[in-house]
């Protein structure tokens, strides 16, 4: 059964930081790319970063690239997202993914940048 636990998330003021965590479970972890996802309210989910599985290679938004940083440990198959200088429209619910999970999501956990 694959599992998708996300946590990290808070209120942070504008310009804060904050670091999510997602542990995975049910796939092989260190197979895959993972990636990070987050929902507005009342609009589509959007991707924000994707690692491909040996770490060695990332990619990011447009809307948060140089301000977000996404990594992984495949020893603990968890992957992060280091989140600096963040904007009252990083507010979001915050997903991984990975084609791994064949489908399934994780609840979330919500960011709220607000001052």
């Amino acid at each position: 059964q694959v599992q998708l636990v996300e946590s990290g998330g808070g209120l942070v003021q504008p310009g804060g930081s904050l670091k999510l965590s997602c542990a995975a479970s049910g796939f092989t972890f260190s197979s895959y790319t993972m990636s990070w996802y987050r929902q507005a309210p009342g609009k589509k989910r959007e991707w924000v970063a994707g690692i491909t599985s040996t770490g060695g290679s990332t990619n990011y938004s447009d809307s948060v690239k140089g301000r977000f940083t996404i990594s992984r440990d495949n020893a603990k198959n968890t992957v992060y997202l280091h989140m600096n200088s963040l904007k009252v429209e990083d507010t979001a619910v915050y997903y991984c993914n990975s084609p791994g999970a064949r489908g399934a999501w994780g609840q979330g956990t919500q960011v709220t940048v607000s001052s």
